[in-house]
C-alpha cells in the first residue's frame, strides 16, 4: 500500500505541475519525514521548482497545496519548514487494504531477465566467498519475480579455464592416476574436497620448481583443443564438482535453470561468429607494432575520452550544489552515507570506510560519476564522418596503453573475448545456440539443464533476453566494461543499457573465526580485522563445512530449549536458524562492504541478525497459538474503520508505524530492485521484527480487557507476521515452528 499511495501522490503531482506551470518533471522526489507524526510522505519538490518559477518554496508549496485538490487515499497535505510538503493518509482506507492483503495492479516490464550467478570454477569444493555471490544472486531472483518479472537463473561454468587445468595436472603429474582411477574417485561423496586439497598441492608444485608450469600449458591446451585423455579426465572432474555444488547450493534453496559451459562456447564456435562481428565494426583491430603487435585488440574499456567530459569538463568539474543535496546517515556495520540527488533523484550510498567523513565524500564521488554517464547519455552526437560517436575509434586513435588484448599473437583468444561472445548469445544478438541437455533434477522436480554440442530436441528457451545482471566480484570490473564497450562498438546500444554488473566485495573471516577453524594465526594477523582467504592455498572455509557448523551450533542451542522434541525435528530446526543465519548475515552488508564472517555474530538472537527476525516471526505464531486463533484467517472478518479509535489514542502513534513499517514490502522490494542491493530488504526486516519486538513488551495482548483493543493488538500481530514471513522468503529464509 505504502507504493501505491506514493505512485498515486507522484501522478497527482505531476497532472497538477502540467496543468498549472506547464511542467513536466521526470522525476518527483518522494522521501519519508523523520517522525512518523509529521505525516507518511514528504517532498522538497517546491525547493527544485522555486528557480524555474522564481518564488520561495513555502509559495509554491501553498500554491500546490491549495490547488491540488483531494487524492483517494490522503486526509491532507500540510506545508512544513521552508517550503516541504508533507503527506499524511487516511489510516483507516491504509489499514483496511492491508489487513485484507489488497495487491494493486503494477505495470511490469516485457521481457526475460537473465541472472548468472556462482559461476563457481569446477575444479574443487565451493567456499564461503562462493556463498557471498550465490546468495546475493538468488536474492535478487526472488526480489525480481517478487516484482513480477520473468527470470532465467544461469550459472556460467569454466570447464576449459586454468583451475580445472591445475586440477588435472595435480592428478596426472602429481599422483599418476590413470582415467579409471580418477574416474572411481570422482564418485566418491565429497569429491569437491579431495580436489581441494590436490589444487592447492599443484599449486605448491608450480612454486617449487618454475619448469612444472610447462605442465599447466601443455594440459591447458590439450583441454580446450578437445577429442583426447586429458580433455575426457577434465570432462569427469569437471562435471563431478559441478554436481557437487549444486547439491551445496541445494541446501540453501539456490537453484539454476541452465549451465553455459565455456567448453560448448568454444566448440560451437561461438567466438568465431562474434570475432567476424567485431572485426567488422570496427570493434576489433590487428596491432601491427609495440607490446601486442600480432594481436586483435580495443580499446580499453574506461580510457576514451567520454562524450561527457567532451562537454561538460572532466568528472571532477561536474556542479553539485549542496542544497541539491539530502544526506542520510545509518548504522550498516559502518557510519554508512546515502546521498540524493534531489533534482535528479539519483541516489548513491558508501558504507566502505570506517568514518562518516570519507563515505560522505565517496558517496558524492560516486554521484558526480553518475551525473557525468547521464550528461553522456542524454543524446549520442554524432561523429563528423557519420559513425555513431559511442561506436569503437579507428585503430590510431587508441594509444598502446588503451589498448584491451582481446586476441593473443598466437591465435588463443582471452576469457574476456569469450565472454563477448556469450554475452552476444544471451542478448539474441550472435546467430547461433548451444544444444541442451538435462542434468540434474532437484528434490522438487525442477530440472536444470546443460550445454551440449549435441542435446534433446524438446528443451526450454534460453537466450534472447531483454536484461542481464551478472553477479561478478569487484575484481572483474574491467572486463565486464570491456564488454559493454563491445556490444556498443556493435551498434547494440540498447543491449549495453540493460547489462548490469552486480558488483560486490569479498568475504574474510575474522581472526577468532579463523582460530575456531583451526588455522595457525600470528600474533599480527590477531590484530587484523579480518583474514583473506585463499583456494590456491588452501587457506579458506569449504561451504559445506560452514553450513554443518552452523547447524551443529543451533543444534546444540535448540536440543538445550526443546529436549522434548525428537532428534530429527531438532535438527529440522537448527537447519532452518542455521541457513537463515548465513543468508542473512551475508545479505545485511550493502555490496560494497567486505565481509568479515563471524559464527557467534551470525548464529546470535539478537540484533540484527537472522536469528533475531525468525523469532520476531514464531513470537507472533504463539500469541496465536496460546489465544486459541488461527493466524491465516484470524483477520478475514476485521474492518478497520474500528481500529481508528485506537491510532488515535496515546500509544496509537508508535503503532502506527509499525503497522506503517508492515506496509513497506513492496515497495522496499522496488528500491532493492532498482539500486541492486538486496541489503535494503534485510535492513527492512530488521526494523520491522525490532519494531514487533518494541510492541509486544509494551502491550498484554491476550490479558487485554478491552475486546475491541484485543482484536487490534491482534490484527496488528497478523499483519506484522504475514509481512515478516513474506520478507524472509524473499530473503530465503524460512522460519521453524519454534526456537
Amino acid at each position: 500500500m505504502y507504493r501505491t499511495l506514493e505512485r498515486r501522490l507522484i501522478q497527482r503531482l505531476r497532472d497538477f505541475l502540467r496543468r498549472t506551470y506547464d511542467l513536466d518533471l521526470v522525476k518527483i522526489v518522494v522521501e519519508q519525514p523523520p517522525k512518523v507524526e509529521l505525516g507518511e510522505y514528504a517532498m522538497p519538490l517546491a525547493f527544485e521548482l522555486a528557480k524555474k518559477l522564481r518564488k520561495a518554496p513555502r509559495k509554491i508549496a501553498e500554491e500546490i497545496i491549495s490547488g491540488i485538490g483531494p487524492i483517494e487515499g490522503f486526509d491532507k497535505l500540510e506545508v512544513a519548514g521552508a517550503g516541504y510538503i508533507n503527506a499524511r493518509v487516511n489510516r483507516a482506507e491504509m489499514a483496511t487494504a492491508l489487513l485484507a492483503d489488497e495487491k494493486s495492479q503494477v505495470e511490469v516490464p516485457p521481457g526475460m531477465i537473465l541472472v548468472e550467478h556462482s559461476s563457481i570454477n569446477p575444479n574443487k569444493a565451493a567456499h564461503i566467498g562462493h556463498l557471498r555471490n550465490a546468495i546475493l544472486g538468488d536474492t535478487f531472483v526472488r526480489l525480481l519475480r517478487f516484482a513480477g518479472r520473468e527470470v532465467d537463473v544461469q550459472n556460467y561454468i569454466d570447464n576449459t579455464g586454468v583451475q580445472v587445468a591445475d586440477v588435472v595436472v595435480g592428478f596426472l603429474y602429481l599422483q599418476r592416476k590413470s582415467r579409471a582411477e580418477i574416474e572411481q574417485l570422482s564418485a566418491q561423496p565429497r569429491f569437491d574436497y579431495y580436489c581441494w586439497d590436490l589444487y592447492a598441492r599443484a599449486s605448491q608444485w608450480y612454486e617449487q620448481d618454475k619448469q612444472n608450469l610447462q605442465a599447466r600449458v601443455k594440459t591447458l591446451h590439450e583441454i580446450e583443443a578437445g577429442g583426447n585423455e586429458t580433455a575426457a579426465i577434465a570432462e569427469i572432474i569437471s562435471v563431478a564438482v559441478l554436481r557437487r555444488h549444486l547439491e551445496t547450493m541445494d541446501r540453501l534453496d539456490i537453484e539454476y535453470d541452465f549451465l553455459p559451459r565455456e567448453s560448448e562456447i568454444l566448440r560451437l564456435h561461438f567466438w568465431d561468429a562474434a570475432f567476424t562481428k567485431l572485426k567488422a565494426a570496427g570493434v576489433l583491430f590487428y596491432e601491427t607494432e609495440g607490446k601486442n603487435k600480432g594481436c586483435w585488440v580495443m580499446r580499453r574499456a574506461g580510457t576514451g575520452k567520454s562524450l561527457a567530459t567532451e562537454d561538460t569538463g572532466a568528472t571532477e568539474k561536474r556542479e553539485i550544489k549542496p542544497e541539491d543535496l539530502r544526506t542520510d546517515v545509518y548504522l550498516s556495520g559502518s557510519p554508512a552515507v546515502r546521498i540524493t540527488h534531489i533534482p535528479t533523484g539519483i541516489v548513491t550510498t558508501s558504507d566502505f570506510e570506517k568514518s562518516e567523513k570519507k563515505n560522505r565524500q565517496r558517496a558524492i564521488e560516486l554521484l558526480r560519476s553518475e551525473l557525468v554517464k547521464r550528461d553522456g547519455e542524454s543524446g549520442v552526437p554524432a561523429r563528423p564522418d557519420g559513425r555513431d560517436a559511442r561506436r569503437s575509434p579507428e585503430p590510431e586513435d587508441v594509444a598502446e596503453e588503451d589498448q584491451k588484448v582481446i586476441v593473443r599473437s598466437n591465435g588463443t583468444v582471452g576469457y574476456v573475448g569469450k565472454d563477448i561472445a556469450y554475452h552476444m548469445w544471451k542478448f539474441g544478438l550472435l546467430g547461433r545456440d548451444f544444444a541442451y541437455r538435462r542434468f540434474y533434477l532437484y528434490p522438487n522436480q525442477h530440472q536444470c539443464w546443460i550445454s551440449a554440442t549435441e542435446g534433446e530436441p524438446d528443451h526450454p528457451h534460453f537466450g534472447d533476453v531483454a536484461e542481464i545482471y551478472n553477479v561478478i566480484d569487484a575484481r572483474q570490473a574491467e572486463a565486464q566494461s570491456t564488454v559493454i564497450e563491445a556490444l556498443r562498438g556493435l551498434g547494440h546500444n540498447e543491449a549495453a543499457d540493460h547489462y548490469t554488473h552486480f558488483s560486490y566485495e569479498m568475504v574474510a573471516l575474522t581472526p577468532r573465526c579463523a582460530a575456531e577453524l583451526g588455522y595457525q594465526l600470528s600474533e599480527e594477523d590477531k590484530a587484523r580485522s579480518y583474514i583473506e582467504v585463499s583456494g590456491r592455498k588452501g587457506f579458506g572455509v569449504k561451504a559445506d563445512d560452514l553450513l554443518d557448523r552452523l547447524i551443529a551450533s543451533a543444534k546444540s542451542e535448540v536440543d538445550a530449549r526443546h529436549p522434548q522434541l525428537t532428534d530429527d525435528e531438532r535438527r529440522t530446526i537448527a537447519t532452518r536458524i542455521a541457513i537463515g543465519a548465513l543468508r542473512y548475515f551475508m545479505l545485511k552488508y550493502t555490496k560494497p562492504s567486505v565481509i568479515a564472517f563471524d559464527f557467534k555474530e551470525a548464529l546470535s538472537f539478537e540484533g540484527d541478525t537472522g536469528p533475531y527476525a525468525q523469532y520476531a516471526v514464531v513470537r507472533a505464531t504463539n500469541i496465536f497459538r496460546k489465544g486459541g486463533f488461527d493466524p491465516e484467517t484470524f483477520a478475514a472478518n476485521l474492518l478497520a474503520d474500528d481500529f481508528v479509535k485506537y491510532f488515535g489514542d496515546e500509544s496509537g502513534t508508535e503503532i502506527w508505524e509499525l503497522w506503517l513499517t508492515a506496509a513497506k514490502t513492496a515497495y522496499v522490494v522496488d528500491q532493492s530492485v532498482a539500486t541492486t542491493e538486496p541489503a535494503y530488504l534485510a535492513k527492512h526486516a530488521f526494523q520491522l521484527a525490532q519494531l514487533f519486538n518494541y510492541f509486544y513488551h509494551r502491550h498484554p495482548i491476550l490479558t487485554e480487557a478491552d475486546e475491541g483493543r484485543k482484536k487490534f493488538l491482534l490484527a496488528t500481530v497478523e499483519v506484522v507476521r504475514r509481512e515478516l514471513i513474506r520478507t524472509l522468503a524473499v530473503l530465503g529464509i524460512s522460519v521453524p515452528p519454534v526456537m
